[in-house]
Formats: C-alpha cells, structure tokens, sequence
C-alpha cells in the first residue's frame, strides 16, 4: 500500500470540496481533493435531468473568490454551471485525484494526524493508498446517496422504478403511465418535463410543502438582508397566495404553517419553486395523489383506497449523508445520521483537525460560507505549527 503525506486531505470533489480547496490554494496551503467518481461535480454532471437549472438567482450561488460570469442568464441552466465549475477548479489549480473510494478515515492520538485509506478504482491499478493529513475535509455533502422509501410491494413492481438521480429526460416514457413521488424541486420539475412531453404523470404529495416562482423566492432572499426573516416569510407568503390562490383547494396540496424561510430553517426543507408543474396540476395534465400504500404488480395503491395501473415510479425523495460508512470517530462532530450536531453557523468544526462542507442545508451560498471558514481556520493553525 502507497502511503502520501499531505497537510490537508478533502473527500468529496463537489462544489464544498472545490470551494475549500480553491480557498486553501489561495492561501498557499497544500491540499489535495479525492474523489470516488472520474470528474469532479458529479451529482452535476451525472446525476442531474437534463432541464435543470440553478434555482436561485447567480448572486446567491457563486464560489468564493470566484463570481458567476455576467454573460450568463439570472438562473444559470446546467451547463453553464457545470463550466463554471471546471473553470473554478482550473483557475486554483485543484489537485484532484479521481477514483478513489474513501474505505475509511481514524484519527491517530500518537501522531495527531488522521490516516485515510483509499481504494482506487481505476481498472488498471485498484489497489489500496493511504493518506495521511494533519487536516480532514469532510466534503461529501448532504446529497452523497439517493434515498428511496420502503414501499410494501416495490420489489414486485412489475414496471420500472428509479430514483430521480437516475432521471435525464422524458423521451422514454412517452405514453406511459408514471408516478413522481415527492413534491419539492425535483419532483415538480420532473413531474412537469414528463407532463409537458408525453408521459400521463401524476405526482404523490406526502406532505405540506411552500411553492414559490423564482421571482418570489428572488425577492425574498434580497429583503432577507434588509429585513427579519418573520416579515419576509409574511411578504412570501402573500405573494404566493396571490399567484397560486389556496393550494389545497385548486391544487390539492397543502402549505406548512410556518413561513417558507423559517420552515427551511428548521427542518432543511427548501421550499418548491414552480416551473410550470402548478398550472398544469390546476388544468388537470397532472394528478396529485397521497401517500403510496402498497404496490401489487402494477397496481399502486394509495393511502385514500384509490388504486391505479402505473408503468414507471419515479422516486424524487431526497439523499442522506454516507459519512457514517467509512469516518471512524467524529462523533463531535457528526450525529448518527451522518448530519453535524451542531447547527448552523457552529456546523462545521470539530475536534483534531476535522471539519465538514456542504452540510449547511444553506445551499451554495452555505457552502462558500463553510469554505472560506475552514481554511481561515486551517490557515491559523498551519501558519501557527510553521512558526514553531
């Protein structure tokens, strides 16, 4: 097994892990970033349908040191962000190595640096390599694994199912029967690719949920600066009765009894931002159903005793954190669920030299914040152990 000493070692080759790269580069201290994938953003670039875009205005999403092109529209589509991406990571000269398979990380008392053992997947080589870093960057994020509820009778489906990861296009199912589970930003926006192309879709709504359009959500995040987060969600919440009139009644769905600001702050739910899946949910195109009950062949059934013949389920139910697999320690840290303990703005150090990005539920403006707070740290403490 290779061994390779380095100062700071981030797992996680996301826009965390090139952002704190990017910020620690800036500061002339050594790093390196591994990643399990072969390129860098791969939630990005892999895991993302086809006619997604950010859904948050350019100003609110860009790296540190590094502002999104004014060329480029408000609501950057896909592409242009995986470029920017690219861009970013060339112009700060992040050392990426690709393929490797974090299998486990321990912090060593005797050493005081943390030892982390790596497989390499690249077919040539898939052999074992260990690092050792005075520093760890945790930067798997929130979004490592796709999760997908356990249904009574999904293993017989006798159609075909997937998570929303896995999702690019509508061109597949064309005339067929398909059921979007989930109703927050995948999950509507799916729901209304596969209605707008084709697919007879219908979308089951587990839960109340706040739907905004980018211009509400956009005028929100501007007035948070300026004003309590109380009177904004208030402002927000006018506006979207204005546009969508009551939800439960034109739309079967229902809203959160907190604000949409306060109610991501508490539990990590952003709110839904209509592309057009509302209006055609309101002309009928789309169907709103409850809870999946069971599932027999390709007959779902769902919790109001309703049954229909479905072709395709597409699950948008979120990611859960896979830190908990291979971290050994931490628990300062990480909870159980591979979350931090503490939350926001006090998530994102822990104990001997290990820190975590992309955990904020802050979104991208939460993982610049944690970039450019961690290496500030580091840079403290590398300079500090120079000098002595």
């Amino acid at each position: 097994m290779s061994v390779r000493e380095v100062t700071v070692a981030i797992v996680g080759a996301g826009p965390a892990g090139l952002a704190t790269s990017a910020c620690l580069n800036y500061a002339n201290v050594p790093n390196i970033v591994l990643e399990r994938e072969n390129v860098c953003a791969s939630l990005w670039k892999k895991r993302a349908y086809d006619r997604v875009k950010l859904h948050l205005a350019k100003e609110f999403c860009h790296l540190p040191l590094m502002p999104i092109p004014p060329s480029l529209p408000r609501f950057v589509p896909r592409v242009d962000f995986i470029n920017y991406l690219d861009d970013y990571a060339s112009s700060f000269n992040v050392e990426l190595c690709y393929n490797r398979t974090v299998e486990s990380a321990s912090y060593d008392k005797t050493t005081g640096k943390w030892r982390i053992v790596v497989k390499n997947t690249e077919p040539v080589l898939g052999e074992y390599e260990a690092y050792i870093a005075k520093f760890l960057v945790v930067a798997t994020g929130e979004n490592s694994e796709g999760v997908i509820p356990k249904v009574p009778g999904l293993d017989g489906f006798s159609g075909e199912w997937m998570h929303s990861s896995l999702y690019e296009n509508a061109r597949r199912f064309v005339d067929k029967d398909v059921l979007v589970v989930g109703c927050g930003n995948s999950g509507m926006e799916i729901a209304y690719d596969l209605s707008s192309n084709g697919a007879n879709t219908s979308i089951v709504v587990r839960n109340p949920v706040h739907v905004l359009t980018v211009e509400i959500v956009y005028l929100g995040m501007s007035l948070l600066r300026y004003l309590p987060m109380s009177i904004v969600d208030n402002i927000v919440v006018l506006l979207s009765k204005l546009r969508f009139g009551k939800m439960s009644k034109h739309y079967g769905i229902e809203r959160p009894k907190e604000g949409p600001f306060s109610f991501k702050e508490k539990t990590g739910r952003t709110p839904t931002i209509d592309v057009g899946a509302m209006d055609r949910i309101k002309e009928g195109k789309i169907e709103v159903l409850p809870a999946i009950e069971k599932i027999k062949g390709d007959v779902v059934e769902f919790e109001d005793g309703e049954k229909a013949h479905i072709d395709a389920i597409i699950f948008a139910t979120g990611y859960k954190s896979t830190v908990r697999n291979w971290l050994k320690g931490g628990e300062d840290l990480f909870n159980a669920q591979g979350m931090p303990k503490e939350s926001f703005p006090n998530h994102w150090k822990g104990k001997n030299g290990l820190y975590c990005a992309g955990f904020s539920r802050k979104g991208l403006a939460g993982i610049s914040k944690d970039a450019v707070n961690i290496a500030n740290d580091i840079v403290s403490s590398y300079t500090f152990d120079n000098c002595h």
